[in-house]
């Protein structure tokens, strides 16, 4: 087995002699020397490993409201990491030169477990993230930079599509104290055309979180002018949000920007967010936010009882931080849904990107 070629979980050998990876819904079977979908998950010596445990695309240490979570310590700064490779093949991918990346082994810093654990709580970081790319692809890598974390009081966070068959799902957010989770559109066809995967298991995935983790969870929906951005469509995301979710779970509506292959679809615009907030606060959910976008009001979390601004941000920065020490609105009591600290944080809207010597 090559260096940094890690021993996988999740699969099974089955009976015309392939290797069936059992991570994701893509079901990949491989023979000897090929690669899955997501092309870090390799058949090897009849086995599946993982080819880039301990490899990483990059760290940079970033204020947590990018991920984006707003009910997660505010104002903290997270440690993230991705490494290359996806399991969606996402048209619209904002991140497409690490997803998508074909020629990562010489370029990405090398980290143990312990090593990144220690980096984020020598710079004071709250959490550590998985994001860039989904970490579902790197979950034993992921899980074991939980652990570490976890031994040291660090906080983890796993920002994904949440494509995931219920085993590894189990596993991999056991170790998760919150999670962004994307759901790029309401219609199994968006899903089928633009990213080459299903809506049903990431509603199976957001309705594990919601119901049986105590993982804090926050949902992303990319709006993309002409493909899920219709009133009827943002409607029934909204509504199911509400009512299978529940209404205190915060939802995120992000611009686009044109990349990778749909270059010719023009950015969102900012009208569109704001018609697409208030649409999903006429749904009945409490925290609607606008993201990629300068814009107060979708940046303002409000008491969902008696709409008193509790945290007022510019874009990443805290300017206004008006909960309680417990959490509650300080005019009417009412508790605010997440995990907040006795203050915010102070880190602000900058990111610092890290170095790590491999040790």
């Amino acid at each position: 087995m090559q260096a940094n070629h890690y021993p996988a979980r999740y699969w099974h050998a089955i009976s015309d002699g392939r290797v069936q990876c059992d991570l994701c819904p893509r079901d990949c079977k491989l023979h000897e020397g090929q690669r899955g979908a997501c092309f870090v998950r390799m058949r090897e010596q009849d086995q599946m490993v993982l080819t880039t445990y301990g490899r990483s695309s990059g760290f940079c240490i970033d204020p947590i409201e990018k991920k984006p979570l707003n009910h997660f310590y505010p104002g903290s700064s997270v440690f993230s990491f991705g490494t290359a490779g996806c399991n969606l093949a996402c048209k619209f991918c904002q991140n497409w030169d690490i997803s998508k990346s074909r020629d990562m082994d010489s370029l990405m810093d090398q980290a143990s477990p312990e090593t990144i654990a220690e980096e984020a709580e020598k710079y004071g970081c709250k959490s550590v993230a998985f994001t860039y790319n989904d970490p579902v692809i790197f979950a034993e890598y992921a899980m074991d930079v939980a652990d570490a974390c976890h031994a040291r009081g660090i906080q983890t966070v796993a920002v994904t599509a949440g494509y995931v068959h219920a085993p590894a799902r189990h596993d991999f957010f056991s170790r998760m104290d919150a999670a962004n989770v994307d759901l790029k559109s309401f219609t199994d066809d968006f899903y089928f055309r633009l990213t080459g995967s299903h809506l049903q298991p990431v509603l199976d995935t957001l309705l594990y979180l919601r119901h049986e983790t105590t993982v804090w969870l926050e949902i992303t929906t990319l709006l993309i002018p002409g493909h899920n951005d219709s009133d009827a469509e943002i409607t029934a995301l909204s509504e199911w949000v509400a009512q299978a979710l529940g209404p205190d779970v915060p939802l995120h509506f992000s611009a686009f920007h044109p990349d990778h292959k749909m270059r010719d679809v023009p950015a969102t615009p900012l009208v569109t967010l704001v018609r697409a907030r208030d649409i999903a606060m006429q749904a009945g959910l409490h925290h609607v936010y606008t993201g990629n976008v300068h814009h107060h009001d979708g940046d303002t979390t409000l008491c969902a009882v008696c709409k008193t601004p509790l945290v007022e941000r510019d874009r990443y920065k805290i300017q206004q931080y008006h909960l309680t020490g417990t959490g509650h609105c300080p005019s009417c009591d009412t508790e605010l849904a997440g995990r907040f600290g006795q203050h915010a944080g102070n880190f602000g809207r900058h990111r610092i990107p890290i170095a790590i010597h491999a040790r």
